[in-house]
C-alpha cells in the first residue's frame, strides 16, 4: 500500500511577537474521513510557533545550529473541516532565555476554532 500527501503553507505576517500561516487543506492531507488530519494540525502549528521563536530575521536551513526545539507539545482540537484554509497564529505566552512558550491557535472558515495548541521551545546546540 502506498501513501502519499503534499502539506505546505505560507508565512503571511511575521514581527518578534507573532506569526501568522495560512495552509490550504490540500487532498493529501485528508484521513481517510475526509477532514484534515491531525498530524497535518500540529505540523502547522508547531513549525508556526518555531518560526516566531526563530524571530523574523532567522529561515530554517536544513541542518542549522542553534534551532528551537520544541520539547512539549500540548493541542486540544475543538473541530476541523474538509476544504479550504487554515490559519495558524502563533504568539508567545512567555519569552525565555531557556524556554519559550508559544500558543498558536488555528482558525478555519469563518474564523471558527479547529485548534489550541501550547509548545515549549528550548534552543538546541
Amino acid at each position: 500500500m502506498k501513501i502519499e500527501g503534499k502539506i505546505a503553507f505560507e508565512v503571511v505576517e511575521q514581527t518578534p511577537e507573532q506569526v501568522i500561516s495560512e495552509m490550504p487543506i490540500l487532498a493529501g492531507v485528508l484521513n481517510p474521513y475526509g477532514v484534515v488530519n491531525a498530524g497535518a494540525i500540529l505540523w502547522f502549528a508547531d513549525i508556526t510557533a518555531t518560526l516566531l521563536v526563530m524571530g523574523p530575521s532567522s529561515r530554517p536551513t536544513e541542518g542549522m545550529a542553534g534551532f528551537p526545539l520544541a520539547i512539549t507539545l500540548n493541542a486540544n482540537f475543538v473541530s476541523n473541516q474538509k476544504e479550504g484554509t487554515f490559519k495558524a497564529v502563533a504568539t508567545y505566552v512567555k519569552k525565555g532565555k531557556k524556554v519559550n512558550v508559544v500558543r498558536t491557535i488555528i482558525y478555519g472558515k469563518k474564523d471558527r476554532l479547529i485548534a489550541d495548541v501550547t509548545t515549549n521551545h528550548v534552543p538546541a546546540k
